[in-house]
Formats: C-alpha cells, sequence, structure tokens
C-alpha cells in the first residue's frame, strides 16, 4: 500500500515477519501475475496449475497449517497474504483459498492420518489440486437440504447427487464431498479420477474469469470405507471451513480494493480535465477520502479479526462481521473509483471494472451478505431466522 493510503500508519502495528511474507507475495504478484491477469481474465483462462506450483514453492498453499508440509504462519501472515494475491486478482485468492482454507483444511482437521499422508503434501507444493464439493445447483445458502446421498453397500460408501460452483473442480485431483447419510453430513475424500465421478468447466462468466470454477456429477460414485473424514460428523465440519475460508476473504477484499483505490488515485492526480488534475477538485477529494476512510477501517478490522485467531479467540460471528462489512465496502469503492475514472474505469487497461466484477461474486460466495446479516442477528437476539 502506498504511504499515502496508510492513513493510520498501520504497518508499524504488523511484525518484521509478517510484513516479509506480505511483501514477497506482493512481488510475487507483481512479477507474475500483473503483467498476463488482464487476458486471462479477457480470456477466461488461468494457468492455475502452474501457479499453484509457485504458489506451493512460497509456502502459501495450507500456509496457516501445520505440519504434512504446511508453513505453520500466523493467521495474520495469511491475511495478509490473501490480500496481496486479491490485489492481483479474486481468482488467486480463491484458488489459494480453496486449497489451503476448505479441501486441505477439511483433511487437516476432519481426515485419517493415511488421509492427511496421502493428500496434504502434495496439495501443499501445488501438486496435488483440491476442491470443496458442499454448494449444489438447488442449495447455496441453505446446505441443510442438500441433495447429494451417501449409502453404506457393504464396506462401501456409493455416493449420488451434483455440485456446483465449485472452484478448482475441472483440475482438480481431490474433492472434499459432503453428502447426507442415514447418520446426518459426512465428509469424504474422493479422487476426482474415481469412476462416475465427472467434472464441466463453467463457461461465460462475467466474473472471477481468471478462475476455473466447475460443476461436479456424482454418479453411483463407489469409495471404500476410508475414504469417509472420520472426524467429520455433522453440518458444522463444512461450516467451521467456511469460517477459516471466510476470514480469507475479510482480508482478499481489501487487497482488490486497494487496488482500486491506488490505481485511482495515480489515475486522478495525472488526468487533467478543465485545466487541472481531477485530484484538485473538491467532489473528487471527498471520493478519494470517504474510500480511504472505509479502507483502513477495513484494514483495522482485519487485522483485528487475525490478532483474535492467532490467539485462538475468533468466534464465526465475528468472521460474519468482517466478511459482510468488508466485502461490502471493498465492492462500494470499486464502483466509486470507475466513476473516477470515467470511460478508463470500464477498460480493460485498468484494473477497476474487473476488481468490481470480481467482487460481486465474492459478495456472494462463502455466505451472501443477508446469511452473515442473519448470523450477526442471531448472535444480537438470541434468535434464529433462518427458518
Amino acid at each position: 500500500m502506498t504511504a499515502a493510503l496508510d492513513l493510520l500508519d498501520l504497518d508499524p502495528s504488523l511484525s518484521e515477519e509478517e510484513r516479509q511474507i506480505r511483501d514477497v507475495v506482493r512481488q510475487l504478484v507483481d512479477d507474475r501475475v500483473r503483467p498476463h491477469v488482464a487476458d486471462w481474465y479477457e480470456d477466461g483462462r488461468v494457468p492455475a496449475r502452474e501457479l499453484a506450483r509457485e504458489f506451493g514453492k512460497l509456502g502459501l498453499l495450507g500456509m496457516h497449517l501445520t505440519g504434512y508440509g504446511c508453513a505453520g504462519a500466523s493467521a495474520v501472515a495469511y491475511g495478509l497474504a490473501c490480500q496481496e494475491l486479491e490485489a492481483g486478482d479474486s481468482g488467486l485468492r480463491s484458488l489459494v483459498s480453496v486449497q489451503g482454507s476448505l479441501a486441505m483444511y477439511a483433511i487437516w482437521r476432519y481426515g485419517s492420518e493415511e488421509q492427511k499422508q496421502r493428500w496434504l503434501p502434495s496439495m501443499a507444493t501445488g501438486e496435488a489440486i483440491g476442491c470443496f464439493g458442499l454448494t449444489e445447483p438447488d442449495h447455496g445458502s441453505d446446505p441443510a437440504s442438500m441433495a447429494t446421498r451417501a449409502r453404506r453397500d457393504g464396506d462401501d460408501w456409493v455416493l449420488t447427487g451434483g455440485k456446483m460452483w465449485i472452484t478448482n473442480a475441472p483440475i482438480a485431483d481431490v474433492a472434499v464431498i459432503w453428502a447426507r447419510t442415514d447418520e446426518g453430513v459426512r465428509g469424504f475424500a474422493v479422487p476426482m479420477d474415481t469412476p462416475g465421478v465427472t467434472a464441466r468447466e463453467i463457461r461465460r462468466k462475467m466474473s472471477l474469469r481468471a478462475s476455473v470454477t466447475g460443476e461436479i456429477v456424482l454418479d453411483d460414485v463407489r469409495l471404500p470405507a476410508d475414504a469417509q473424514l472420520p472426524e467429520a460428523a455433522g453440518l458444522k465440519a463444512p461450516l467451521s471451513c467456511l469460517t477459516e475460508a471466510r476470514y480469507g476473504i475479510v482480508w482478499g477484499a481489501l487487497g482488490a480494493a486497494r487496488d482500486c483505490l491506488e490505481t485511482t488515485l495515480a489515475y486522478a492526480t495525472t488526468r487533467t480535465q478543465f485545466g487541472r488534475p481531477l485530484a484538485g477538485f473538491q467532489l473528487t477529494q471527498a471520493k478519494l477520502a470517504d474510500m480511504a476512510v472505509e479502507l483502513v477501517k477495513g484494514q483495522l478490522l482485519a487485522l483485528h479479526l487475525g490478532r483474535l485467531a492467532d490467539a485462538r479467540r475468533l468466534r464465526p460471528e465475528q468472521v460474519s462481521v468482517g466478511k459482510l462489512n468488508n466485502v461490502r465496502e471493498a465492492l462500494a469503492i470499486a464502483r466509486q473509483c470507475r466513476t473516477i475514472l470515467g470511460a478508463n474505469g470500464v477498460s480493460g487497461e485498468y484494473p477497476v471494472m474487473r476488481h468490481a466484477n470480481n467482487l460481486e461474486s465474492v459478495l456472494t460466495y462463502e455466505g451472501t451478505s443477508e446469511i452473515h446479516q442473519l448470523v450477526i442477528g442471531q448472535r444480537l437476539t438470541g434468535l434464529s431466522a433462518f427458518a
């Protein structure tokens, strides 16, 4: 972040290690992503496997987990990495979030030792790609109503159903699939080359185009008993994984907002209209000031949640506060930046419209704004309004 945008001097509140991790990821994004991401977005193609291996070399995949080749970094360091990745593009942060906070975390937290040894080391290096199958075509915000079923057949499990809007699915080696059983919701580590598993890439997206998204179809997929995640019982298990991913979004969305604001600040101070720079007009300065205030407020919130996480005191509704506020404000910043850039705001030569389009998806996934409002509302009132 430029010194001008660090209005509250937050940088000294980070440890030296946290700043180093942030700076390394920022350099990677500058070198490897920024020269190409506009083309990836326009083409709807991204070298996800190649990028995953590069991220793995830096220890970014499952970086907040311990053991099995994972870096064991702090929650704040992980958040800073997410912020830098999403400053490049939300699709990059999605790749890392789904790999580490959903697929890897589910196996790390709920899997057997054999499952951890089989998958986590190769996922940490990016040699194996994971995805997380919870959302279905007809069941997004209401996972308790999922239609995917797993039934016992002798010692095996047989899975039938489908999952939709699954990041990494078309390139994944393993999917963590959640299904209803006679004993409740259970999770399964499903190799994607298992007979009966097919993945179709979703095309014609207007958002997250530099991200690989797919549909998974499970047609009587037979799995051995040891494919089940033994510690995952009930809906709380996948929801805890979502909390992990939402935490990364709290930071990541600010990266997109910061990139929009840095781009706009540079543009407004050099673009001349009516004989002076755009930034010299009161209305423009009012917009810039309001956006900078919301950005730094979001960063304070993210940092506070990160410190709570590192102290093992972070609660799910606190993550909902962060996700609701920071994504909503990041999207507002992107839209406002677009107005300052005028017609250039819709050009792919600038990142603002790309970020705005991506944030429309970020606003929805890992819990819509309405879902997070209800989570917070339940905390405030003690009453559930979900049904």
